[in-house]
């Protein structure tokens, strides 16, 4: 199985293509974004491998973010230090995100899908789904707290506080956000396509 997307950014210039496909260990999510930043022309390559239940396993960013180089290996270690999770980024752990079992990109809106499919919220539910968060060319993750509660089939009112961000997104049943107010928005025609 594999699905595509492809997003237009609606705040400033840009896209981002992905693809998910399922592996022998899980799921992986293969995609890049090409957008203005304000440090100039972004373009970043990104990976993240997901087990079967939907958890972060890795995942790789590698690109620009205008004069500067980025290259990034991120490990979510499920025994680490005295058997509890630990994430790395270029082997420095990251203490901060110690408990956390999803990774989440800034700059793509690929990376909330992993969320919507583990959490498999019913109509009227609501929860709180902290992730480890990597703000475009940062080398360490961040606690990123969000809310999502599913309020139809394809509507999930979406909230982080610190960033801060709220918003009605609209996820079809495929899992990848189609309307991502003031950020993203499926080019026309690209719905999800499942392969």
């Amino acid at each position: 199985m594999s699905l595509l997307a492809i997003w237009r950014r609606t705040d400033e210039p840009g896209h981002d293509v992905v693809q998910l496909k399922q592996t022998g260990l899980g799921w992986l999510l293969n995609g890049a974004a090409v957008y203005l930043s304000d440090a100039g022309p972004a373009r970043l390559d990104y990976t993240v491998q997901l087990a079967e239940d939907w958890t972060t396993k890795s995942g790789t960013v590698r690109g620009f973010i205008g004069s500067q180089s980025v290259d990034l290996t991120i490990i979510r270690d499920e025994t680490g230090i005295r058997n509890e999770t630990g994430w790395t980024v270029n082997g420095q752990r990251q203490p901060a995100v110690q408990s956390m079992v999803d990774l989440d990109y800034s700059f793509t809106p690929a990376t909330n899908l992993q969320q919507i499919r583990r959490m498999n919220l019913k109509v009227g539910d609501k929860a709180d789904f902290p992730v480890a968060w990597l703000v475009a060319g940062a080398s360490s993750l961040v606690v990123l707290p969000q809310t999502y509660h599913r309020v139809s089939e394809t509507e999930y009112i979406y909230e982080a506080p610190t960033v801060p961000y709220r918003a009605t997104l609209l996820i079809p049943e495929a899992g990848f956000a189609q309307d991502y107010p003031d950020g993203w928005v499926f080019e026309t025609g690209s719905a999800g396509r499942a392969l």
